[in-house]
């Protein structure tokens, strides 16, 4: 039972090595493709508007990097403002693409590596506690709708402690364009569902799947996936998968869930 990493690159391909490195079938398969912001203007204008912020949340890993790939030059991350991120994974790209930019570990704020769930829920008790009247925050991200519910819950808790919230669009998503191995590869899953286990962190990706199986009659019988969220665990049965099972979203876990999974089929 291989699993097929679907996460946007190069997450999906340095998840699959790990994976394969612990011992585990895996391949990268993404289903989201990410690209620059339709306005990088926006983007440097929020870098400039730093000073004047006092938390930056970043949605996903790709917020953190892009919103570092388009740091204007001479601009560095001031000692008064906050990041933000709603998992271990995110806060680690936090650390890896912004530290050259002044950004020191004390400044990040995530839940720790043992939270039961990494999204907004599970951060706000961190951010709860400090004052938010009159500050501002933004919320860097891509704009897909499978980060809206946790962008607009969070945004509501930080506004009704008086805080000023605002959004920019730090990079674009868009259905992964495969190459012939992967599309082979999404043959063989079609094929074979039993011995093919999909990883899916978002909901957006499960709908990049029906549409490239449309022609196929969508998925197929006996589709299995392993989600990291609830929420995305919900939209994978709504959407036909025949046998969904929750994950936290670590490789440890991850790995010991196809190895269970494969035990109790084998």
């Amino acid at each position: 039972m291989k699993i097929l990493v679907t996460r946007p690159e190069p997450q999906a391909s340095q998840w699959a090595e790990q994976l394969r490195a612990a011992g585990e079938p895996a391949d990268a398969l993404p289903l989201i493709e990410i690209g620059p912001p339709p306005d990088a203007t926006a983007v440097h204008a929020a870098w400039a508007q730093l000073p004047h912020t006092r938390l930056v949340m970043f949605v996903s890993p790709n917020a953190a990097l892009w919103f570092a790939r388009q740091r204007p030059a001479g601009i560095t991350w001031p000692a008064t403002t906050l990041a933000a991120a709603p998992g271990t994974g995110t806060a680690d790209t936090v650390r890896q693409c912004l530290h050259n930019a002044g950004l020191q570990d004390a400044q990040i704020i995530s839940p720790a590596p043992d939270s039961d769930q990494f999204d907004s829920e599970h951060l706000w008790p961190l951010l709860a506690p400090l004052p938010w009247q009159h500050e501002h925050v933004l919320i860097a991200s891509g704009g897909d709708q499978g980060e809206a519910r946790g962008r607009q819950w969070l945004t509501q808790q930080l506004q009704a402690q008086g805080a000023q919230v605002s959004a920019t669009l730090v990079y674009q998503r868009q259905a992964a364009r495969w190459s012939t191995a992967q599309q082979q590869l999404a043959t063989q899953a079609h094929a074979q569902p039993e011995r093919h286990v999909w990883l899916l962190s978002s909901s957006e990706a499960i709908d990049h799947l029906r549409q490239a199986w449309a022609d196929q009659g969508g998925l197929p019988p006996g589709a299995r996936a392993l989600a990291t969220h609830p929420r995305v665990a919900e939209n994978a049965k709504l959407a036909g998968f025949t046998h969904v099972r929750d994950t936290r979203p670590t490789l440890e876990a991850v790995a010991q869930a196809r190895r269970t999974w494969a035990a109790e089929t084998a």
